[in-house]
């Protein structure tokens, strides 16, 4: 089987010098209330290192013109594309001597508008045709917007009415289209002259476009990967140049998928990664050098196949050139049932995406209002960065321990600055499986990844295409899903005797000289409603863990100094007895409510 082409000019493209990493370990996110007054009051007092704020793709050029911008998804403050255009040249200025880096949302695709009604053209189309400013913008790559949309077999504009924004429907441009692409840089270069530092970009799909663009490409794309002979006997497909494609899916139900419906897919993702970094690595970063990128996507519990974004994606292209990663949980994650042993968690997502990225920041967006110290203290804890929705700062509750624990891990930088992991097991993600449609394989890693946190195992998660010889040496034990008994622990391991309720991380700090024991508490009071994702941080009600114990294995050749217990609770560190035997530290911790860290100094043992 030959190289993809596709794959190849994107790999290309990604071996471009990269930037310096982007670090930084607190983030909020707003989509509505951001021209409140006391939003700037907010960051002032939380002070994060980013605000993900304002928009800037579709939803600013098809919405902020319109009466109906001032509701979902943007809440534009004002009516007008010059408007909002000054309101948010101001908020990015107002944010920077705030000392915050600003990211802004970019809908890359997803449009609202009709081409024609009784009125004219509305939402997007009104833009394109009668507002589009070439002193702004440069010339229109096109006259008739329609010619930009993705389209049916029939040649008819794929169309939603799913949100019914204002009575408009929903269009869905091509990523493939280069007419398209040189829509997306004119924004890009507007949104850098408004102030960006960085771009947040989502609706990275591509449905079921059958237009000339698409046709082609993935043409290119099969002729590229695979000979004549593959093509016919893996795909029945007997003469490529004159193939008609009657579909080129993308996301899919598993039970449904085949070979071919597995290649459109990753052609899908190929794609729009190829988009992704012509439009906003390279010509953004030409005008921006430094620019941030990420990418707003969607893993739940895990789906693949039928969903994330980045399911199909070959190990170089994963991430390559994002600064950080946003990932919704959606309603995985957003309620508890406790007798279930269920913890509405993000733990395994996030380790996942930590060995996934190689320590890239990132966020998981839990739509999690109600568990805010839950939702900060999991990602704190295994390398993201808290938190994506939502920093409810009109909530008086909620904006007091949103200060109280991004404060606390300011306070503490020296623990979550550039830090890494130091576990001691590792669980090998099946992505190969999963390339080949083995949706199964990904529910036994769940199921082993959740086994293991119950057991407070200290364990890292690699895509089995990163799990080298060389970086499985660096572990104790390493967990497959081909593995037929269950997990042995080593003997030699860090125990704990703490609830089911606790998970347990550790981590070792950029500058050295110390452990820090990651312990976050998820038993609460639940609702009474089954399931229930809360009415606000009201419905929070932590129960705190009264008691329990760590014995820690150190590094070889050291042993344990001083051992301090912190929480955002307490503005000064408790310092904890230790018991020390065998390359151990044992020691016992103290009541805490929702996150506590115990740093276990480590001095030279001769």
């Amino acid at each position: 089987m030959r190289k993809p082409l596709l794959l190849l000019a994107a790999c290309l493209s990604a071996c471009a010098a990269p930037q310096k990493p982007v670090e930084f370990n607190t983030l909020i996110a707003h989509w509505t209330d951001y021209a409140r007054p006391e939003y700037l009051k907010f960051v002032e007092d939380a002070q994060p290192d980013v605000a993900q704020v304002g928009f800037y793709g579709g939803h600013y050029w098809s919405l902020a013109h319109t009466p109906h911008g001032g509701g979902y998804p943007a809440h534009f403050p004002k009516v007008g594309l010059k408007e909002n255009r000054d309101f948010f040249r101001q908020l990015n200025k107002d944010l920077h001597t705030r000392g915050a880096k600003v990211v802004g949302h970019f809908n890359i695709e997803f449009l609202v508008g009709d081409p024609t009604s009784a009125e004219g053209p509305r939402g997007f189309f009104k833009f394109y045709r009668d507002l589009w400013d070439e002193k702004l913008l440069g010339p229109k790559p096109v006259a008739d917007p329609l010619q930009l949309l993705e389209v049916n077999a029939d040649g008819t504009p794929i169309v939603n009415n799913n949100y019914s924004i204002g009575g408009m429907k929903e269009y869905w441009a091509c990523l493939n289209n280069p007419h398209w692409r040189a829509v997306l840089k004119a924004w890009v270069r507007h949104g850098i002259e408004l102030g960006l530092d960085g771009y947040m970009i989502n609706y990275f799909y591509r449905h079921n476009c059958l237009c000339q663009h698409c046709q082609g490409a993935f043409k290119e794309h099969l002729g590229a990967g695979f000979t004549a002979g593959e093509i016919q006997q893996k795909f029945g497909i007997a003469d490529l140049k004159a193939h008609k494609f009657t579909e080129i899916v993308s996301w899919h139900n598993p039970a449904q998928s085949s070979p071919l419906r597995r290649e459109m897919l990753r052609f899908s993702q190929i794609s729009i990664k190829r988009a992704f970094d012509e439009v906003f690595v390279q010509y953004g970063r030409s005008l921006r050098p430094g620019l941030i990128v990420a990418q707003w996507n969607h893993l739940g519990n895990f789906s693949q196949i039928s969903g994330d974004e980045r399911c199909m994606l070959p190990g170089p292209l994963w991430a390559k050139d994002e600064d950080y990663l946003w990932y919704s949980t959606g309603g995985a994650a957003c309620y508890t049932d406790l007798p279930a042993g269920y913890l509405g968690e993000g733990t395994l997502q996030s380790r996942y995406l930590r060995g996934a990225t190689g320590n890239k920041p990132f966020t998981l967006g839990k739509y999690e209002h109600t568990r805010v110290r839950v939702a900060i203290s999991e990602l704190a804890a295994n390398g993201g960065a808290p938190m994506g929705f939502y920093t409810q700062f009109t909530e008086p509750q909620a904006r007091a321990e949103i200060v109280r624990y991004y404060q606390f891990i300011r306070r503490n930088a020296a623990v979550y600055r550039h830090n890494e992991s130091h576990a001691e097991a590792v669980l090998i993600y099946p992505r190969s499986k999963v390339h080949g449609g083995d949706v199964a394989a990904v529910t036994k890693f769940r199921d082993m990844g959740d086994a293991l946190l119950n057991q407070h195992v200290l364990f890292d998660v690699l895509p089995d295409d990163l799990a080298t010889p060389e970086r499985l040496a660096t572990y104790k034990a390493a967990y497959r899903v081909d593995d037929t008994a269950a997990p042995v622990l080593p003997e030699k391991r860090s125990r704990f005797e703490l609830p089911a309720t606790v998970r347990v991380s550790i981590s070792r700090p950029a500058e050295g000289g110390a452990l820090h024991l990651h312990l976050v508490n998820y038993n609460r009071t639940e609702p009474a409603e089954k399931k229930s994702a809360g009415g606000g941080i009201k419905d929070e009600k932590p129960i705190a863990v009264t008691t329990g114990k760590a014995t820690v294995l150190l590094p070889a050749g050291q042993k344990a100094g001083r051992v301090r217990f912190l929480t955002p609770e307490q503005t000064t560190a408790a310092v904890l007895p230790t018991q020390q035997a065998a390359g151990t530290v044992s020691f016992t911790l103290p009541e805490f409510l929702v996150y506590g860290v115990a740093e276990v100094e480590l001095l030279p043992n001769p």
